[in-house]
């Protein structure tokens, strides 16, 4: 592609040159979904990026403000296309202040649903420590 052709690039098709998706498909899905913001607002995907432009993408639990400084539809080695773009250095920080918490356990215990057997006993422990232990809301009133 000629340098005139890059001049005008679909949003979907830079996220993808930028390697922020790996397929065109999810990089639209993505920005149909309204994970990827311009000025506080949702985008397109035929929207064409500017340089200068700021973005705000959301990739799983990570929120990325990046500003666009050259343009392509064609995408490279992840080198060349971290030439793409700058992450703020606000952006950054909270990242890593994310990642930081998300490992210490900060953001509260995930599960599947139902207690480990190791969890079933804490459980159990915890409410025999109260008064009256465990009372099953199915059990008679009688016994």
């Amino acid at each position: 592609m000629s340098e005139k052709d890059d001049d005008k690039v679909r949003l979907d098709k830079w996220l993808w040159a930028a390697r922020f998706y790996k397929t065109r498909a999810l990089a639209k899905a993505a920005i149909e979904g309204g994970k990827v913001h311009h000025r506080g607002e949702r985008c397109k995907p035929g929207k064409e990026p500017k340089v200068g432009d700021e973005y705000v993408l959301r990739t799983g639990f990570d929120e990325r403000t990046v500003v666009v400084l050259a343009l392509s539809a064609v995408r490279r080695g992840a080198p060349e296309a971290q030439l793409l773009y700058r992450e703020t250095d606000e952006s950054i920080a909270r990242r890593q202040q994310a990642a930081a918490m998300r490992k210490a356990g900060a953001l509260g215990v995930q599960t599947d649903g139902r207690p480990s057997k190791k969890q079933r006993r804490q459980i159990h422990q915890f409410n025999e420590q109260q008064e009256g232990g465990l009372r099953h809301p199915w059990a008679d009133e009688d016994e």
